[in-house]
């Protein structure tokens, strides 16, 4: 499967956002400095003149204190995004969210294109991620220690340090649960 194109936004995440920061009491200028992204990015995405990368949303939902899906799943609707959100290297496509006292994990589909490493933002202290590989190989984990994995190897890491993703032979495919635990 060949996947091109970038995200489409989607104004519903730039809501969401917005209502999750000044929920929290935080300024936009806060959110973009903790987050590590610029101010007019974030301002653009939370007015729908923006479209969200897959590191940038990975990296506000971290400095929210949030998995991503609470940006990109509207409370009481279906779990799947209507759309794929790309970053550099990574297709992803939320299939599911669970919902555990200790625990919220998500459940993606992952396309990994090839001649590109994408890096991560580290996620919330004791998130984790396990990777099962369905085709190619793919090299992730984190940055000072990844993995290569081929059709049929699992993969999993601690998640809350920068990590990366690569394709090391054409396309790849995966599926991806990150563990992320609740905090109190």
């Amino acid at each position: 499967m060949t996947v091109r194109g970038t995200s489409r936004y989607d104004p519903a995440i730039g809501r969401r956002l917005r209502e999750l920061r000044e929920a929290r009491g935080i300024s936009l200028s806060e959110l973009a400095r903790t987050a590590g992204v610029g101010k007019a990015t974030l301002s653009g995405l939370e007015n729908g003149t923006r479209n969200p990368t897959l590191e940038t949303m990975y990296a506000i939902a971290a400095a929210l204190g949030l998995p991503m899906s609470a940006l990109t799943v509207d409370p009481g609707a279906p779990a799947r995004t209507a759309d794929p959100i790309r970053g550099a290297a990574v297709v992803s496509t939320l299939l599911e969210v669970f919902h555990e006292p200790a625990a919220t994990y998500e459940y993606f589909r992952l396309v990994v294109v090839p001649g590109v490493v994408q890096t991560s933002p580290a996620h919330l202290p004791g998130v984790t991620e396990h990777l099962t590989v369905y085709k190619g190989r793919i090299v992730a984990g984190p940055v000072e220690a990844p993995q290569t994995g081929g059709p049929g190897d699992h993969l999993s890491w601690v998640a809350d340090v920068p990590h990366i993703y690569a394709a090391s032979e054409g396309e790849a495919e995966a599926s991806l649960l990150i563990r992320t635990p609740r905090v109190s």
